[in-house]
């Protein structure tokens, strides 16, 4: 399964990656993608599942299941802590990345 969230990524890229009765989910879709995916479910034993904007509770719970059951795994290119927030947007920008850049928070502890 390949779940891309961000919508970056090559719908013809991500497709050729899928193993046989393999799944494309889009989070976000553009119009020749939704065709594009209809016709790949249509012709193939891939799946491309289009539309995430109306997310229903039992979908997330799913998802959520999938990641417990280590199926679906995040691919973590870089952290940053909060301090470095603009280096973290920089290199982001430069569109080299090869997963999600993550915003580390550090616990601080708060006088009451």
């Amino acid at each position: 399964m390949i779940f891309d969230t961000v919508g970056k990524s090559s719908f013809s890229g991500c497709k050729s990656l899928l193993k046989k009765q393999g799944s494309y989910l889009l989070a976000v879709m553009s119009l020749s993608n939704v065709i594009r995916g209809l016709w790949t479910s249509i012709t193939s034993s891939k799946k491309v599942i289009a539309g995430m904007s109306n997310e229903r509770m039992e979908d997330l719970i799913f998802l959520k299941e999938l990641i417990e059951a280590g199926m679906i795994k995040s691919v973590i290119d870089r952290r940053y802590p909060l301090e470095q927030i603009a280096e973290a947007h920089r290199y982001v920008e430069k569109g080299h990345k090869k997963g999600n850049v993550v915003i580390t928070l550090d616990h601080i502890s708060r006088n009451s």
